[in-house]
């Protein structure tokens, strides 16, 4: 086994995927930005939510924007309802694993927030209750999928905005979503600040 070539390989795949999905997600990545600092902007907040690498992802988001991402900035509402041990145990308990995100997002969300939905396969059972919790709250989703989207992308509905990277491979799709969680903070942080460089 040759690992250097191995690994060549993969730097190379996540390159290519990057620069095959920017045509297809640039549009999509604004609106999600437009969207969402219409709701910062409105006094509104931010949910974000996934599992495993999502939810890692999740937490990466909301602590761009609570801390900081490249500028100096005011704090950004966001909160990763991934993280409360005791709210995630005690509901998985309680009720059903399949409703942590979803019932935190009725204690939680109003109005005119964001949900922010990250499914590498667009099939997560937990991320779609939390989508629909969010659509009865009056909530727009952006929501991050690959494989096609899956059965997320057949539930999102107009004003929600859907980044469905084009690739079947789950690293490949994080990885994408990673660069398209940055390009959101870099897009709040333009349009808030007025950032160029």
């Amino acid at each position: 086994m040759d690992l250097i070539s191995r690994i060549s390989q993969q730097f190379q795949d996540s390159a290519q995927t990057k620069l095959d999905a920017v045509e297809l997600l640039a549009a999509p990545i604004a609106e999600a930005v437009e969207t969402m600092v219409n709701c910062l902007v409105n006094d509104g907040k931010i949910l974000a939510c996934g599992n495993g690498g999502s939810a890692a992802d999740a937490q990466h988001f909301a602590a761009e924007l609570v801390g900081r991402f490249e500028a100096e900035r005011q704090e950004l509402a966001a909160i990763a309802l991934t993280t409360d041990s005791s709210i995630l145990t005690a509901i998985a308990n309680d009720y059903a694993y399949n409703v942590i995100f979803a019932k935190q997002v009725r204690a939680l969300g109003r109005s005119g927030d964001v949900l922010l939905a990250i499914s590498t396969s667009g099939n997560s059972g937990n991320v779609m209750e939390a989508i629909q919790a969010a659509h009865d709250a009056d909530m727009r989703v952006v929501a991050l999928t690959g494989k096609g989207g899956g059965k997320i992308g057949e539930m999102l509905r107009e004003g929600d905005v859907h980044l469905c990277v084009p690739a079947d491979r789950t690293a490949r799709i994080q990885e994408v979503h990673l660069l398209s969680i940055h390009c959101i903070c870099d897009g709040i942080d333009c349009l808030l600040l007025g950032v160029e460089e």
